[in-house]
């Protein structure tokens, strides 16, 4: 384990270091190592979006630890070449085995995107005890729902993008750059509307994991063909028992609509929608994002 000590001006000490799980070693970063309050994990997207998009979370390492890392087959961590392992089983257990090889005995965890689903698949499969809450940002619960919100946003796009979308979808014709063009439109008005994309999510977006994405998910967002297409855990968040906030953007690829559904189905479930922002909405509003966040799991503390 690496470790750099803090210096002036309170910058964190922060930790790095890799994890053996099946397959490989995934890479860790703990920012405010050594810090009093319980810890924050957070499980980013994709799948294979590795963690530099959610770096705006480090400001909250003031009062706590806060934990990235990046998924078997994406970003820091080794990248093997069996789709065997591209399962939502594995990365449950890739998350039972960090959160152990790093004494989170107490956690809050923060899951965005992709990242919520394996976060709940973890309390639902697990029932591990300690975890203090639960954040759920842009969260992805049901492929179902999920298909039906872009479908919903690609009918609002211009007619000329919307038509190319539809006509490469229909000859499977992923790689033309006309539908990487549509893509792109989509991306600049759902994933992050800031103009230019800041600098942590082109590095996430450098160090994707398009194995993983393309065999669990699809060739874009709103095109599902991997292995995912079918997951819905719907019927089963009515199980969740603890403390659980759920955050979108305005204009979300996790429509406020459907984001409010997984509320009502959430014993107890906070929600907090940010005005203008889409699914990168803690890179666009960062400080209003942590404030919201910060205070809910020192809520969650008491």
């Amino acid at each position: 384990m690496k470790k750099t000590a803090a210096k002036e001006n309170h910058i964190p000490t922060v930790q790095e270091g890799t994890v053996k799980v099946p397959g490989g070693k995934i890479w860790y970063s703990v920012v405010g190592a050594g810090k009093k309050g319980v810890p924050l994990l957070t499980v980013h997207g994709g799948p294979g979006a590795p963690h530099e998009y959610l770096n705006p979370l480090k400001a909250l390492a003031e009062e706590r630890p806060v934990v990235f890392y990046d998924q078997l087959g994406c970003g820091r961590s080794d990248r093997p070449s069996d789709p065997a392992l591209w399962t939502v089983e594995h990365f449950v257990e890739e998350l039972y085995m960090l959160r152990k090889a790093l004494n989170l005995n107490q956690v809050h965890i923060l899951g965005q995107s992709w990242g919520s689903m394996l976060a709940v698949e973890y309390m639902l499969r697990k029932k591990p005890a300690g975890v203090r809450s639960l954040i759920l940002s842009g969260p992805y619960l049901s492929s179902p729902l999920w298909a039906r919100d872009q479908r919903c946003w690609i009918d609002q796009l211009p007619a000329d993008i919307r038509q190319t979308i539809l006509e490469c979808e229909d000859k499977k014709d992923y790689k033309n750059p006309a539908y990487q063009d549509a893509v792109m439109e989509f991306y600049k008005r759902h994933l992050c509307r800031m103009n230019p994309w800041p600098e942590d999510l082109l590095q996430s977006m450098e160090g994707m994991g398009m194995d993983v994405y393309e065999y669990m998910w699809g060739p874009s967002e709103f095109t599902m063909t991997g292995t995912l297409r079918q997951a819905d855990l719907t019927p089963r968040l009515s199980r969740l028992s603890l403390p659980v906030l759920l955050t979108c953007g305005e204009f979300d690829e996790a429509r406020p609509q459907t984001v409010a559904l997984f509320q009502n189905l959430i014993p107890g479930a906070l929600m907090q929608v940010f005005d203008g922002g889409s699914h990168s909405h803690m890179l666009e509003q960062p400080e209003k994002v942590c404030r919201i966040i910060g205070s809910f799991m020192s809520s969650a503390d008491n």
